[in-house]
């Protein structure tokens, strides 16, 4: 039978474990896909963990996951596009960590051939995450963007789609991090104290807009301090303070047709998705050990035994 990686209760990365699932039929407008690779996320820690409960209906045992890339096996009543044999990635809210998956045809997108299944498995989450947090930001040609935890897994893509857009990012991340944002493009700044005149010294013409990949409350005070339009202060980490400061919570809606854009972009090297390591799935728990502790660099990803 094809293996899961699930929860059986909330807590800590050892709750993880691997469970036998059916083979999964595909109903109508669904095909199932054979996955090669599914990105780690903080999303997936905080459903395990028990941080998400009453945001989504959670059934034990329940898998993990919410983006993946495969082979696409069989295809149901009303599919077109796509056949047994293509190769694919999408996104699964709390499906997507299995050997297995049956899926919506409109959740899923061709790869790439030059793409890797590491990357095209990783890239939906913090891509689309990215982009719209970018898009109700107002980020265009001749913004200059801070973006907080700019090395990691969304932080590192919107810095870049900052580029694409034409602005100039400025990422803030440890120092360990600084030369492999540069080789982005993008120009670095450290955390702690003077981080705000340091952030000065980089755009003597101020910040447009920041966009928020850390939670802290560093990130956020400092936000408020250069960005004089709330509007384009935006957070992926902190709900409370979008809330209490009436800065941007992007609402992320996930669509096949914004991930084939980035995976085009990926292809021909305009994005550069870093894969931080890579785990196998019976594993997961030590994905998720990981990823908690902080100063992953882009992403990870978990793939099956093969």
């Amino acid at each position: 039978m094809p293996k899961a990686v699930a929860i059986h209760d909330f807590g800590g990365p050892d709750v993880l474990g691997l469970i036998d699932i059916p083979d999964p039929v595909p109903g109508p407008g669904q095909v199932t896909v054979r996955v090669r690779a599914a990105g780690v996320n903080g999303f997936d820690c905080r459903v395990r963990s028990g941080g998400m409960r009453g945001r989504y209906p959670v059934e034990f045992p329940q898998i993990l996951g919410n983006e993946f890339a495969g082979v696409v096996e069989r295809t149901g009543p009303e599919v077109t596009g796509f056949a047994p044999g293509d190769e694919v990635l999408g996104f699964a809210v709390l499906q997507s960590g299995a050997e297995v998956l049956a899926v919506g045809a409109d959740q899923i997108t061709a790869k790439p051939p030059g793409l890797s299944w590491e990357v095209a498995g990783s890239l939906s989450a913090v891509g689309q995450t990215a982009d719209i947090a970018l898009t109700e930001l107002r980020v265009g040609k001749g913004d200059t963007v801070l973006v907080h935890a700019a090395a990691g897994g969304v932080g590192s893509l919107a810095v870049q789609l900052v580029r694409e857009r034409g602005g100039t990012a400025i990422g803030s991340a440890s120092e360990r991090n600084h030369d492999y944002l540069r080789s982005l493009g993008v120009l670095p700044v450290a955390y702690g104290p003077g981080f705000a005149d340091r952030v000065r010294a980089l755009a003597p013409d101020g910040i447009d807009a920041a966009l928020d990949c850390h939670g802290g409350p560093e990130a956020l005070a400092v936000s408020l301090e250069l960005v004089a339009d709330r509007a384009r202060i935006g957070t992926i980490a902190n709900f409370r303070a979008a809330a209490q400061e009436g800065i941007v919570m992007p609402q992320v809606v996930r669509s096949a047709s914004r991930l084939a854009a980035l995976a085009a972009l990926c292809a021909d090297g305009s994005l550069q998705p870093h894969i931080d390591a890579v785990f196998p799935f019976a594993e997961a728990a030590a994905a998720h050990r990981t990823l908690e502790q902080g100063h992953v660099r882009g992403k990870l990803v978990l793939v099956p035994a093969l």
